[in-house]
Parts: C-alpha cells; structure tokens; sequence
C-alpha cells in the first residue's frame, strides 16, 4: 500500500468512528429533556444547590433550569400559577420539579403528573398542579413509590423531600433512567385542586379572580382571558371602570383606558390592558398599583370590570 494514501484512509476511519459514536449516542440525548425547578427556598441558603447537586450526580450531561425560587414563603396557590405561566413554552418533554410543600412529612401525596402535551411535573399533591392539569390536561397520574424511588442513603430525612424524592425522581426522569410507569402506582382519583372562580359575565360586565401579581412592577393580573374579553366589544381607547374587592369587600375602585402599552398613559396614570398570557390587567405607569393601593392576589382577591359607555 502507498504511504501516500495513509492520511486519506486515516481521515475516513475517524470520520466512521464519529458517525458511529453520534448514531449511539443519539437516543440516550434524545431521551433526555431539560429539568426546570420552582420552590419557596429563595437562595439564602444551600437548599435550592443541594437539590441541583442530587440531579447532577444523576447525570452530569442533564441540563437544569430554574422558573423562580422566590414563591412566597408556603404558598402552593402561586407555585400553581408560576406553573402555568411558564410550562407550555418549554418543550414537551421538560420535565418540571416544584417543592411548595408546607405539608412535608404529612400523608400528602408525592405524584407525577404527565400533560396531555407532553410535559412532566414531580411535586406534592398539595394544589401545585391545578392550573396545568386545567390548561395542559392530565394523561396519567402516578404516586412516588418513595420506599423504592429516593436518593440512596435519605431513609431517615423527612424534611427535605425536595432534594430526596422530587429532585432524584424527576431527574432520573429527564435522564431517561427511569420510566414513568416505575415511578409507583397509577392514580385514577385525580389530584388535589385548589377552589376559584373562573373568569365570567356580571352585571353587564366581566368578573375574575386576581390570580397573582406582576410582582416586579405591581401590575395587577386577573383570569379574565381574551376571548370573553372580547365578547365587550371594547376597542383601544375605550375606558372602563373596574373595582378590586377582597373577600368581597370592596379595597379600590376607578376608571382607566383600555390601552395597548404603558407608555400610551402619562407618567403614574392607571390603564387596562392584556398582559403577556392575554389576560385583563390593571397597572400605573412607571409605579406600582398593587403597593399604592394595597391590593394582593389570592383566590380571595378579585377584579370587576365594566365598559363606560360614551
């Protein structure tokens, strides 16, 4: 053989050892989908690492992401809507773990949730999954087999089952280490749902709850969506009234235009528009409604609203 053909030869057998090496690994990275974390833990403290620490050591290759770890402290009802607000833009094989968990160590249940889209959820059963189960529809539902799915060596830890179990479980899910029927048994009872009321017609105008705030700025969301929105008529420019009431007592009311953007109002100016999920929302220009005028969310709070007729 000519010494002279050595280096072409050379070059086509590592080219065949690429192709080969990418055709086999090809399946293990398209089993695997990202890992996204919520939880209350803030990040005063090693908590929220320790729980990044148990999926890394699951698979090093995994990547991780975070929707926020700033849920108020105990707050299931918020770690349900930062669920919904952001879940649908991942895609569907993301898999979401979110430890809002006052009831940790208690007989609630630790499930995984797979949507109708795809996506996957792997928290406690205390009302965290009630919007996506709404919006993304439930597929299967499965209860953590905790004694057989669980970080080796927590057997004696009963206050962290965010790193233990949520954790170890939903990345050996996105890793493809574990599949979902080995999670534990199937649930056919549906989850726990936390009550509200919906967005509806009142009184000649619309009515919903006031879900959670923007709470970077102090804009006030509601649930009161587009579509029914839409059946008012109302076109840029028109004014409406509205009032936010807790527990049904009434805590603020006035006028603002239905505006397309902040800076179609002067400076500190009220106006209504529909945020980034097309939801009815109130806001001040360059202020913050909620602290001015003290209003919260909840499914306690609501917001009503009434086109002004010219």
């Amino acid at each position: 053989m000519s010494l002279a053909i050595l280096p072409s030869l050379l070059v086509r057998a590592v080219g065949a050892a690429l192709l080969l090496t990418a055709a086999f690994s090809a399946p293990l990275r398209a089993a695997e989908g990202a890992l996204v974390f919520q939880s209350d833990f803030s990040l005063k403290d090693g908590a929220v690492s320790a729980m990044k620490g148990v999926a890394f050591g699951v698979s090093p290759a995994l990547k991780q992401f975070d929707i926020t770890h700033e849920i108020p402290p105990y707050n299931v009802w918020e770690a349900a809507f930062r669920l919904k607000q952001t879940a649908a833009y991942w895609p569907s094989n993301t898999v979401f773990v979110s430890v809002v968990d006052p009831g940790v160590g208690t007989e609630r249940r630790s499930v995984v949730l797979r949507s109708k889209t795809g996506h996957t959820f792997v928290t406690p059963d205390n009302g965290t999954l009630t919007f996506v189960a709404e919006t993304l529809g439930v597929a299967e539902l499965r209860e953590i087999d905790a004694a057989r799915q669980r970080l080796k060596g927590s057997e004696g830890s009963y206050t962290f089952h965010g790193r233990d179990i949520f954790a170890y479980v939903a990345a050996r899910l996105a890793a493809g280490k574990l599949k979902f029927e080995d999670v534990g048994p199937q649930l056919t009872n549906g989850i726990v749902a936390i009550p509200y009321t919906k967005g509806a017609a009142k009184n000649g105008g619309l009515a919903g709850t006031i879900p959670v705030l923007d709470v970077q700025y102090g804009n006030v969301w509601s649930n009161i969506e587009k579509p029914l929105f839409d059946t008012l008529g109302a076109k840029i420019g028109d004014r409406f009234s509205f009032r936010v009431l807790n527990d049904g007592k009434l805590v603020h009311a006035g006028e603002a235009p239905y505006v397309a953007t902040f800076g179609a109002v002067k400076t500190g100016e009220p106006l209504l528009f529909l945020n980034s999920l097309l939801e009815v929302s109130l806001a001040l220009n360059t202020d913050s409604f909620a602290k001015k005028f003290g209003i919260s969310s909840g499914p306690e709070w609501s917001l009503e609203i009434a086109r002004i007729e010219k």
